[in-house]
């Protein structure tokens, strides 16, 4: 069992599931994005909802794994730096797309010019 466990009326209130599904949503969404989007800000919106889930993942089995150290929220933080990172230089590829083709849709992008 969890350590952190709410009870409520005499029942467990905190369960795996609704975390898990959460996730997934935010998974499934995040992917809907990706492959739907022309506009490159909103694929990159949906790479940023795909690490969110995996980060919820990450504390999700960190927490209800009863484990002793807190590999999960180390991972979490991790995931975070480098999502920063990558949607630093995301933007700055976008505002050079921009700026040398005059639209951020991916379609019309066919090849950088250097």
């Amino acid at each position: 069992r969890c350590r952190y466990v709410i009870e409520k009326e005499g029942r467990i209130m905190d369960y795996i599931e609704p975390y898990l599904m959460l996730s997934s949503i935010l998974f499934s969404m995040g992917i809907y994005a990706v492959i739907t989007r022309k506009n490159a800000v909103a694929i990159l919106m949906g790479i940023e909802l795909i690490l969110n889930s995996a980060n919820i993942n990450f504390i999700t089995f960190n927490r209800f794994g009863n484990f002793s150290t807190l590999d999960g929220h180390v991972f979490t933080i991790f995931v975070i730096a480098l999502a920063a990172a990558e949607a630093a230089v995301a933007l700055a590829i976008i505002i050079n797309l921009f700026k040398n083709i005059g639209t951020v849709d991916v379609d019309k992008a066919q090849e950088m010019k250097g």
